[in-house]
């Protein structure tokens, strides 16, 4: 673990609150630590923290996001060891509440206007507008990645980086592919970032 990350790093994903007419996708919160030192790139291999016995299909869609984002970077991503470096990683998925779609239909009632009187009158006039059914309640979810960058000579840590972000609602910018995709670029933009600092990335 570096120097510095025994604080808890800071800054949460927005909270997608309110009510909302279709599927959400809020910005990606971020923060690295590292040491200042230049991470020259090499080979590296990415891996969950456990390990790769047992690996899901959502790890290899994690895994394949941040390999993308560290070949644009010039690493050298490989399917084994002997790499420079190890990039290992974790991902979380967390319920945050719920956060109610309206109706995306509505009808509009109008009024007419009235006169009355012999010597003049008063005009009346409005109208309104009212939901047709009850719409519906989405799940927020936070998901959260995790990554360590490891020189494998030693197993030292020389960087690492929390992205975090919030959705609601099913389309496929809510899907895992796409999220993973959006962590995994937020993470990396920039690399390797300003050490300690949160930011967000929209």
């Amino acid at each position: 673990m570096l120097k510095g990350t025994g604080i808890a790093m800071l800054g949460a994903a927005t909270m997608l609150s309110g009510c909302m007419t279709g599927p959400s996708v809020g910005p990606v919160d971020v923060t690295r630590y590292h040491l200042g030192n230049p991470v020259a790139a090499d080979s590296i291999m990415v891996e969950p923290l456990t390990g790769f016995a047992g690996a899901s299909p959502e790890d290899k869609v994690y895994a394949d996001a941040i390999g993308a984002e560290l070949t644009r970077l010039g690493f050298a991503p490989v399917a084994g060891s002997p790499s420079a470096y190890v990039a290992a990683f974790s991902y979380t998925r967390t319920s945050r509440g719920h956060v109610r779609r309206e109706s995306p239909v509505s009808i509009g009632f109008g009024a007419g206007g009235y006169s009355g009187g012999r010597r003049g009158g008063v005009g009346l006039g409005g109208g309104v507008s009212v939901p047709v059914g009850k719409g519906r309640s989405d799940e927020v979810i936070a998901t959260e990645l995790r990554v360590q960058l490891k020189r494998r000579s030693d197993m030292s840590v020389v960087w690492e980086g929390r992205a975090v972000t919030e959705t609601a609602g099913n389309s496929p910018a809510t899907q895992p592919r796409a999220t993973a995709d959006r962590l995994a670029r937020a993470l990396f933009k920039g690399f390797p970032g300003e050490s300690g600092i949160t930011i967000t990335v929209k």
